[in-house]
């Protein structure tokens, strides 16, 4: 799971794991594989590290990306 801010401000988080496509538009949109779409604050390559990050914490992995 990672956490995601909405444009109002009101923090979430997402299961990592169901994230099938992120975009830049300019806002960042964030689409599972359930077809839902969020649009959140963070940048683009702030989400993809926090996505790295959570697999690393659940896969041990400790290779530098």
């Amino acid at each position: 799971m990672i956490q995601v801010t909405r444009l109002n401000n009101t923090r979430f988080v997402i299961n990592a794991d169901l994230i099938e496509m992120i975009e830049a538009t300019p806002d960042t949109t964030i689409t599972l594989t359930t077809g839902k779409r969020f649009v959140v604050k963070e940048p683009l390559e702030e989400v993809i590290r926090r996505i790295i990050n959570y697999k690393r914490s659940v896969y041990g992995i400790i290779e530098d990306y």
